[in-house]
């Protein structure tokens, strides 16, 4: 991992914490033709769940995305592993998915034959399939009626138009268990 950046909120980063993150992403060096940057934000809360009071979140930059995790635990060393563990299991699946287009595409396509690793250039070549199209009428909603919405429906998301700001948002159901709305400014 060669550029990232590392922030506390309420908690001093100190040069253990620092070290420790550097050496769960240096795992991840295997993948470093696809990891552009990370970011890693280490959060002590004042919380009643002790399990919950520490937070670590990471996004990784990739070509055509972005890689996040987010995990809570008591100590802030085990919340890093875990973090780290997601990151990886995350990795694998968009390497893989890579290596499955590539060689799923026609053979005159195909610069490398099976076997060969995937080098960083070839990210870049990864192209998404839209397998499914819907079209729907938005009806002006209040943020709150799009909850129920997608609730009823039993999405995790819900696109609809405010009545109040009339644009286009998101409501999306949180890890937490809450809810969360994205507007364009």
């Amino acid at each position: 991992m060669h550029i990232y950046k590392l922030s506390g909120r309420n908690v001093d980063v100190t040069d253990a914490l620092r070290d420790y993150v550097e050496s769960k992403l240096t795992r991840l060096d295997r993948f470093s033709g696809q990891i552009t940057d990370a970011r890693v934000t280490l959060t002590v809360r004042d919380v009643r769940d002790a399990a919950r009071r520490n937070r670590v979140e990471v996004q990784l930059n990739v070509p055509n995305g972005i890689i996040r995790a987010e995990e809570h635990h008591s100590d802030m060393y085990a919340a890093i592993d875990k973090a780290g563990d997601v990151l990886e299991r995350q990795l694998r699946k968009f390497k893989t998915r890579i290596m499955r287009h590539r060689f799923d595409a026609p053979i005159e396509a195909q610069s490398t034959t099976p076997g060969n690793e995937v080098s960083g250039d070839d990210v870049s070549e990864f192209k998404p399939e839209i397998v499914r199209q819907k079209r729907f009428d938005m009806r002006p909603m209040s943020a709150e009626d799009a909850v129920t919405q997608m609730e009823a429906l039993g999405h995790d998301f819900y696109v609809f138009m405010n009545m109040t700001t009339q644009s286009c948002g998101v409501v999306y159901r949180r890890k937490d268990g809450h809810y969360g709305l994205i507007e364009p400014s």
